[in-house]
């Protein structure tokens, strides 16, 4: 059979027609059929803004995917969300207006512990499921609710691999300063039941302001008491600050170790060289052995423009479960989503999800990086390190 020219014109337009229609058909829904919309408040300004972009950019990475592989349940999903900005009444406001107004089918937790405790109550309240990516104060599973699944590893044991790993090197002298918020409090419970049972001394305990960058006084006394370990409970700008005044004191302890700031590559932008050995726990790196770690790590990258870090992660993560549980469920009902979110075992690329009957986490453990020329490298656990920790510290005076 012969095909002319413009026959063959024809049939490529049409083809080209047939595919755009496809693409239409998978990105909008099939025939039009409304989105399931994904309520959040995000810390986009405020304390959190840093973490919380980085989180929500996540979030919305999952839901393109989602989208791009034929949506959930044959429907499009939508994320609205509103800038709570890093304080947890006007998040708890935004919930209630995202669920009594906006009239959203499901949810996801807002970034923190402290802002994902008020979010939370708002949740119960309607018995509405709500799936947090980032939080992880124990506090926030203690209160009877059965509304709030945690994706992150729980708060006391986000230093035990680092703690053990401390004192299998011969330190044994640990200063904890940790934010007054929930995820650091939490954090600080942990230090202190892992160094009883190795037997190791606090020696300086110590809360400060959440929110609190001065830190002058605090390491003055820090360094009187002679810690061979440092440990932070901190958000970004506490652990930036911290390591600026440790330098300008000159204050240079076997080992440093925080929570959230190091884990940012806008921690090395900040620091420089001064960034170099100090050491961050995080729920996930790129390297941990986890599913679709660097394919995630490399579209994040294109589509934003820089590194795919933990906080990216949590949202990209607490989309993952929501979806599985959407699934299993078969249907947007909020009893059978909670029932399944409540029993489900799922790998999610944060990694392990199954959580106990309060909806706390049971089967997330953490990981330890360092940064080391100019880089975030996984020291912890060793059987997937990039490379070994580099104890101790190298003292200012000698940089």
């Amino acid at each position: 059979m012969n095909i002319t020219k413009g026959k063959l014109t024809g049939i490529r337009a049409f083809l080209a027609a047939t595919l755009a229609l496809l693409s239409t058909v998978v990105a909008h829904g099939a025939f039009g059929a409304d989105p399931i919309r994904i309520g959040i408040t995000a810390s986009l300004s405020g304390q959190y803004a840093v973490p919380g972009e980085d989180m929500m950019q996540g979030l919305q990475m999952w839901a393109h995917d989602v989208n791009g592989r034929g949506a959930l349940l044959g429907r499009p999903v939508e994320i609205i969300y509103y800038d709570d900005k890093s304080d947890p009444a006007t998040s708890a406001q935004l919930y209630e207006r995202l669920i009594s107004e906006d009239k959203v089918d499901l949810l996801i937790g807002p970034y923190s512990s402290d802002v994902t405790i008020e979010a939370s109550s708002v949740a119960e309240r309607h018995n509405f499921p709500m799936v947090s990516g980032s939080a992880a104060a124990s506090e926030i599973w203690s209160r009877g609710y059965r509304n709030i699944f945690q994706v992150d590893a729980p708060g006391e044991n986000y230093m035990d691999g680092l703690i053990q790993s401390a004192h299998d090197a011969g330190l044994s002298r640990i200063a904890l300063a940790y934010a007054d918020s929930g995820f650091p409090h939490a954090v600080a419970n942990g230090v202190r039941t892992k160094a009883a049972e190795l037997n190791m001394s606090v020696v300086f305990d110590r809360e400060y302001r959440d929110g609190n960058t001065d830190f002058t006084g605090l390491i003055r006394d820090m360094m009187a008491t002679s810690p061979d370990l440092v440990i932070g409970g901190t958000y970004f700008d506490d652990s930036v600050a911290f390591v600026r005044e440790a330098k300008s004191q000159q204050f240079s302890p076997r080992a440093f170790a925080f929570t959230v700031g190091p884990a940012l590559v806008e921690f090395g932008d900040q620091l420089g060289p001064d960034a170099e050995g100090i050491m961050g726990v995080v729920a996930w790196m790129r390297s941990g052995s986890v599913p679709m770690a660097y394919d995630f790590s490399f579209r994040y990258k294109r589509k934003y423009g820089r590194n795919a870090g933990v906080h990216a992660a949590y949202g990209y993560a607490a989309g993952q479960v929501l979806e599985a549980g959407v699934r299993l469920a078969g249907s947007l009902d909020k009893d059978a989503i909670r029932q399944q979110l409540g029993e489900m075992k799922f790998r999610s690329i944060l990694g392990n999800y199954k959580v106990d009957d309060t909806g706390r986490q049971l089967a997330k453990s953490t990981y330890v990086m360092q940064w080391q020329n100019g880089y975030r490298l996984l020291v912890l656990p060793e059987a997937i390190q990039d490379a070994e920790i580099i104890y101790p510290f190298t003292p200012w005076s000698e940089r």
